[in-house]
């Protein structure tokens, strides 16, 4: 007896998955049936599928229908997502599925619903009286609750289903150069920004210690000052250098001319002292000590800063978050309603950041070494738009770009 399922795909000519899932459906050697298609003549043009699978059991479709999922095809069968209790916290039933970082639904009695808090390498908690699911990390599930297990009644919403406007950024995902138009691309990074914004969405900047040593640290500031970052992460460095420049005028030992001073070396190390002394950057704040730069304005704003320890930090300063798990519960629960994610020449913590984002959440990546936007593109956030050039050029461009968006009002 033969088994069949078909599966609907929706989008715009230029950017719907059909042909890719085509593509996979011939590797696989799949027996499959076109039933219906609509094509648009330009790239922007609404477009539609429905691909029709054959086998000669359940199992033998179980890898084509991988394959259309993961391109954006939806089920038209109706099968409910099959769900297993945890018998242990901490612990899921064999077999559990496995999520993506693109936006998915799982079927529940008979009703898709949406999956909260996406994120990759997660499981799907499933609450059925409420009708709700969301991503949880392996360690936090709970004794009692029940997950999904296997891919059955799950679809995956892939990028190719990304709304028409945001096509502008394909150009830009395809691949990583320096020979990009940084400039045309910081006004469409601009653009998305104040989009996001006026969407009622945050803001959250991934900055590491490069920041300061290449001048642009004054850029960031500003841009905390006037309410477009919400959220800040970084590492012990990114801050301790930012304290070194505002307390002892020097970065990395040396002024912003790339002049090495006398005894410079010890000056993050004196700054990362004196913020120990007082109890928190907080206390430099409040005496007075501590005036200017992104630490300042971001305690002045309190927006949330998570800066998340390493094996290699000096001192650490008093706010670092030294439990590794600890600071990515912190992170997820800080990314609530983000819509823009901007980092900067941060490899570890780009990382870090992406393996926590969902796919439809706009994340740029820019670093001067290539290698990092490649990183972060193989583990996981292929979804970023990768701008190769200095951060000390491109931050203070953004910055002006920018103009007067309306930001959150600061706290002062």
């Amino acid at each position: 007896m033969t088994r069949t399922r078909e599966y609907e795909f929706r989008g715009t000519t230029g950017d719907i998955g059909f042909p890719a899932a085509l593509e996979e459906l011939k590797r696989l050697g799949a027996d499959w049936e076109l039933v219906e298609s609509r094509m648009g003549r330009r790239r922007q043009d609404p477009a539609e599928a429905v691909v029709r699978l054959l086998g000669p059991s359940t199992a033998a479709l179980a890898a084509p229908e991988r394959a259309i999922l993961a391109a954006g095809g939806k089920p038209l069968h109706g099968k409910n997502a099959r769900l297993a209790g945890v018998s242990r916290g901490g612990a899921c039933p064999a077999g559990f599925h496995s999520t993506s970082n693109h936006p998915t639904e799982v079927r529940v009695k008979g009703r898709w619903i949406g999956v909260s808090r996406q994120k990759m390498d997660a499981v799907i908690v499933v609450r059925e009286r409420r009708g709700a699911a969301e991503c949880r990390t392996i360690g936090d599930v709970r004794r009692g609750e029940k997950v999904v297990v296997g891919d059955e009644g799950v679809r995956i919403l892939a990028p190719h289903t990304a709304a028409p406007e945001r096509a502008s950024f394909g150009f830009m995902s395809s691949e990583i150069s320096s020979e990009k138009p940084t400039r045309s691309l910081i006004e469409r990074i601009a653009a998305e920004i104040r989009a996001a914004r006026a969407a009622g969405l945050k803001v959250c900047v991934v900055a590491g210690p490069a920041v300061v040593h290449t001048g642009a640290s004054e850029a960031l500031a500003s841009l905390i000052r006037r309410g477009v970052v919400d959220v800040l992460f970084a590492g012990n460095a990114l801050a301790a250098h930012d304290l070194e420049r505002q307390l002892y005028g020097t970065s990395l030992g040396c002024d912003l001319d790339g002049v090495s001073r006398p005894g410079g070396h010890r000056n993050h190390l004196y700054a990362i002292n004196e913020a120990r002394a007082a109890g928190s950057m907080a206390a430099l704040v409040k005496k007075k000590r501590l005036r200017a730069g992104m630490m300042y304005e971001a305690i002045r704003a309190r927006i949330p800063v998570l800066l998340a320890g390493s094996i290699r930090d000096d001192g650490p300063l008093p706010e670092v978050v030294t439990d590794a798990i600890e600071a990515q519960k912190r992170m997820r629960a800080a990314l609530e309603g983000v819509g823009v994610v901007l980092m900067f020449a941060t490899l570890l913590h780009s990382v870090a950041v992406g393996n926590l984002l969902g796919s439809h959440v706009t994340t740029v990546c820019v670093d001067i070494n290539p290698a990092t936007v490649t990183k972060l593109a193989d583990r996981g956030t292929a979804h970023a738009i990768g701008v190769v050039t200095d951060v000390g050029t491109f931050l203070p461009q953004l910055e002006a770009a920018l103009g007067a968006i309306p930001g959150r009002r600061a706290r002062r």
